[in-house]
């Protein structure tokens, strides 16, 4: 039965919907991979994570005008545990360390394998300092810290030189 004359122009609107709909391809969609809860931007590749880090979300986080893929440490176990017997960070960019107030103290090598660089943002975003860490072979091990008296909210943990482009103008923007 013929559609009456005033459901043709309806009809052949969803038939167009319906062809354009088909033409479109998959290569040219970006897709997504959920891990642990995070949504990241993938062109359907896995992301290798270091056995230690399995439990840990993952997130992209804006640090200047940069993205960089971390692990999120933000309980007092994962960020006591931080990248304790870690030796490489595969795809990851490295740990954002996170606090839902300001934080003060410092961070040690004890039980970490591999050399990192750390940089300190405070509770707004704004840059707070940066350090070379190396792993501690014999206590007492060295803390680092932004200095004395300041605050932060982050800190990132990266490979050494993976964060020579933070500066008193790099901003991190971050939520949970």
């Amino acid at each position: 039965m013929p559609y009456p004359r005033r459901m043709r122009p309806i009809a052949v609107l969803c038939t167009l919907i319906l062809v354009l709909a088909g033409c479109s391809t998959a290569g040219d969609a970006e897709t997504s991979t959920t891990t642990r809860g995070a949504t990241t931007p993938t062109t359907d590749q896995a992301i290798s994570v270091p056995p230690g880090l399995a439990d840990h979300d993952l997130d992209m986080v804006v640090v200047g005008d940069r993205l960089m893929l971390l692990a999120v440490a933000d309980s007092p176990q994962l960020r006591s545990q931080g990248l304790m017997g870690v030796t490489d960070l595969l795809d990851l960019d490295g740990m954002l360390f996170y606090w839902r107030h300001e934080a003060s103290g410092g961070f040690w090598m004890k039980d970490t394998l591999i050399p990192l660089d750390i940089a300190w943002f405070a509770e707004d975003g704004s840059f707070a300092g940066r350090a070379s860490m190396v792993p501690c072979v014999a206590e007492p091990c060295e803390i680092y810290s932004p200095g004395e008296g300041i605050d932060f909210r982050y800190a990132i943990e990266a490979r050494p030189g993976d964060l020579d482009w933070v500066d008193d103008s790099t901003v991190i923007v971050y939520s949970d």
